[in-house]
């Protein structure tokens, strides 16, 4: 028997014999701290005549070995030693146990569950078993980075939440943690915010979206859509009982036409604004000179933080065009006052000023890595998008970053050189073995610096995926050599070890219906 093909390859994996069947029989106990990793197991399993089978709630890891068609699931913080995250999986032919770290952990051991379920062919499953079985095997696993990401920008193309939910689940099923939902740009507004309705009544709408074939024309189609709170409150638990932490954008000072086409006032013309309906940067920004600019920032984010509990907010800050400002009354008196030596430095004390209020309220900014121009405050964190240089000057500065460079995690270019035979993409090419051969900690960073680097997130941008079809075919199988990236440490880690699992979730993904490029091509 080989190793199991999961992704990501665990830190270690002892195979045993035979296999435990899962039948109807087969009960789940778990701890108090592994509630939320016992009712996901439960959807997870084949249901028992016809409804999820219950969990024994509150059972305590035993001493002696656990009960007979048993999967018991446990918390054990005496296992510390793995890191957070880190869990143990040990199944025989009479029983399954994951104790992990913390939570978190126990929720990565039923994926690994789900997996091991997933890539058992139906054919080779045992008669008279619920139809599922579990090959045994012992593994011990922890990830590298605790920052595992996938972005998806809904400004451009609205998703329903439904897809968001299977997006989610298919991100845990290859322990990625952190779903960064960008909400607004230039093109739409798409989250509720109950203090200013016109975001979404006029911002969440535009006249026409660019034809995908030729970008200087556009369908003449109106388009719109939004998230309602309830709708965004549902999302960020659906993603916490899976292990995801939701970490919303709200893009600034630019790219905020569909901001300024609903309250003009906040712009530094002050009128004439529309959200855009087409691509590319556009030169309206919000006014920094103006208070009712940062009135109006504090109120949307209060209300953003009051839905997304998570640690980080995301502010955007790239591709900021400084015309306005320099034309500016307003923005020139601004920064005349604070004393700034040019726009640079006022798209700082901009940025600094936002991460200050999120900071005296708990919550950590990160921005792309333009939000290093001018300076940046302590203790916000960097996304580097233009390669990996704003990723090193972050780290060698002292600020935290995430690694998400266009040459290697950026979703929405071309998967081959070959681009006739592709959908249309916004650009550049991104083969699969490019994300698989990237290092998060390139040799420019300094090993004392190495541990700013939170880890590693792909961005899918949307101006040419219109349908979840087509983003899931965008993204799979790309996501799965990312996932590995961020989680299995680099001697585990080889390209060809990884192809030849990949051929295996070719039939967990068909199984689950993903729309993937198939890999080889064809």
């Amino acid at each position: 028997m080989s190793e199991p093909a999961l992704i990501p390859r665990p830190a270690t994996v002892t195979l045993g014999a035979g296999s435990l069947p899962v039948r109807d029989s087969t009960a789940i106990a778990a701890d108090s701290a592994s509630g939320p990793a016992a009712a996901l197991l439960a959807t997870l399993l084949p249901p028992v005549g016809g409804a999820p089978r219950p969990v024994n709630q509150g059972a305590a890891l035993p001493a002696a070995p656990p009960a007979a068609d048993t999967i018991t699931l446990a918390v054990d913080g005496a296992r510390a030693n793995l890191g957070s995250e880190g869990y143990d999986l040990v199944i025989t032919p009479d029983h399954a146990v994951v104790t992990g770290s913390d939570p978190r952990g126990v929720l990565w051991g039923v994926q690994t569950l789900r997996q091991l379920l997933l890539l058992t062919p139906p054919s080779s499953q045992a008669p008279g078993t619920a139809g599922a079985a579990l090959p045994a095997v012992t593994i011990r696993d922890h990830p590298l980075f605790a920052w595992r990401g996938l972005h998806l920008d809904v400004a451009r193309h609205f998703f329903p939440v439904a897809f968001i939910e299977r997006l989610l689940d298919l991100m845990a099923l290859y322990k990625l943690n952190t779903f960064h939902w960008h909400l607004t740009d230039d093109q739409g507004w798409r989250l509720e915010i109950r203090s200013r309705p016109l975001l979404t009544e006029m911002g969440g709408r535009r006249a026409a979206t660019p034809l995908p074939h030729d970008r200087n024309r556009s369908d003449g189609v109106p388009y719109r859509g939004h998230y309602t709170q309830d709708e965004v409150r549902q999302v960020v638990a659906y993603a916490a009982a899976r292990g995801i932490t939701v970490v919303p954008e709200i893009e600034m000072p630019g790219h905020a036409l569909a901001a300024l086409a609903s309250y003009p006032e906040l712009g530094c013309h002050g009128a004439g604004y529309e959200v855009a309906a087409s691509w590319g940067i556009k030169n309206d920004v919000l006014c920094a000179g103006r208070e009712s600019t940062f009135t109006f920032l504090e109120e949307v984010l209060g209300e953003v933080l009051d839905l997304f509990p998570g640690r980080f907010v995301h502010v955007g800050g790239d591709e900021c065009p400084k015309e306005r400002w320099r034309e500016c009354p307003h923005c020139q008196e601004r920064r005349a006052a604070e004393g700034l030596r040019d726009e640079d430095e006022l798209q700082s004390w901009f940025i600094r000023r936002v991460g200050e209020w999120l900071a005296a309220r708990g919550r950590r900014l990160v921005g792309w890595d333009e939000i290093l121009e001018g300076g940046l405050a302590p203790g916000a964190a960097v996304m580097s998008w233009r390669g990996i240089d704003g990723g090193v000057a972050a780290a060698a500065a002292g600020h935290d970053v995430v690694m998400s460079p266009n040459t290697h995690c950026y979703f929405d270019y071309y998967q081959s050189p070959d681009t006739a035979a592709e959908p249309p993409a916004i650009g550049g090419c991104l083969p699969l073995e490019q994300v698989y051969a990237f290092d998060p900690i390139p040799a420019a960073i300094d090993r004392a610096r190495a541990h700013h680097v939170l880890g590693v997130q792909g961005n899918v941008w949307t101006e040419y995926l219109a349908t979840p079809e087509q983003v899931e075919y965008m993204t799979f199988p790309r996501a799965l050599a990312l996932a590995e990236v961020g989680w299995t440490q680099a001697p585990r880690r080889s390209a060809s070890h990884f192809l030849n699992r990949l051929h295996a979730h070719r039939h967990l993904l068909n199984r689950l219906a993903v729309r993937y490029r198939p890999w080889p091509p064809g």
